[in-house]
């Protein structure tokens, strides 16, 4: 009887520590999915602004005549897209640029707000 009880609570010390490892890997590796979901996140983001600012560059800062209504729509769309406030708010204030020299610095404030919302 006694070899009996030992070896019940040795099987039974070997399954505690097993739950206990299984559960202390199951939390490291919820660390890590949450880790590489976040960067799933910024790689998407940084897609989105990526895009805007190619769209952007393309249609509006190389444009020789007036952009489009179909431009200025895909414009309006993308920026909104990217679900960011302040980039819509600095968008804004470029689309309502009275002159020519409020359009140039909204376009340069527009321009160095992207690049410092790209996270690496």
């Amino acid at each position: 009887m006694p070899n009996q009880k030992i070896i019940l609570i040795i099987v039974i010390s070997i399954l505690v520590a097993g739950n206990v490892l299984l559960g202390v890997n199951n939390f490291l590796v919820q660390e890590k999915l949450q880790m590489i979901e976040q960067k799933v996140k910024d790689q998407e983001s940084n897609l989105k602004i990526l895009n805007f600012t190619r769209l952007f560059i393309e249609k509006v800062l190389k444009a020789e005549n007036e952009v489009s209504f179909e431009d200025r729509l895909k414009l309006e769309n993308a920026v909104r897209d990217l679900n960011d406030n302040e980039i819509l708010a600095q968008w804004e204030k470029f689309v309502e640029s009275k002159t020519e020299i409020e359009a140039q610095n909204a376009v340069k404030n527009l321009l160095e707000l992207l690049v410092k919302k790209i996270p690496f």
